[in-house]
């Protein structure tokens, strides 16, 4: 396990977690995504990932969430914070994924 790699996305996720969600982005679809469920879905994936080694299933969850994210994060207007907000849950997704295949190697 990369330790320095676990030691940020632990410092994301508590950055996260005291983030307030971007008011604009709620109801809101970017590229046929639910901003709140993009964030929910991904959220859940790199806690589980905190947690411990990620099931095939949150795997794929995650995979997906980065791929959404990769696509809707140059869309987002910097509106309260959102460019901000969804950039560290992409880095996070990122690197729980990258940690799920440094665990399973």
């Amino acid at each position: 396990m990369n330790e320095p790699e676990l030691d940020l996305l632990s410092r994301l996720w508590e950055e996260h977690m005291r983030a307030r969600f971007p008011a604009h982005l709620r109801g809101q679809d970017i590229e046929g995504r639910d901003m709140v469920l993009l964030d929910a879905d991904t959220a859940g994936c790199v806690s589980s990932s905190l947690s411990g080694t990620l099931d095939e299933k949150r795997r794929s969850i995650l995979l997906g969430c980065l791929g959404a994210l990769e696509k809707v994060v140059p869309l987002i207007g910097d509106e309260g914070g959102a460019i901000e907000y969804y950039e560290r849950l992409r880095e996070m997704a990122a690197l729980a994924v990258e940690l799920g295949n440094a665990k399973a190697g």
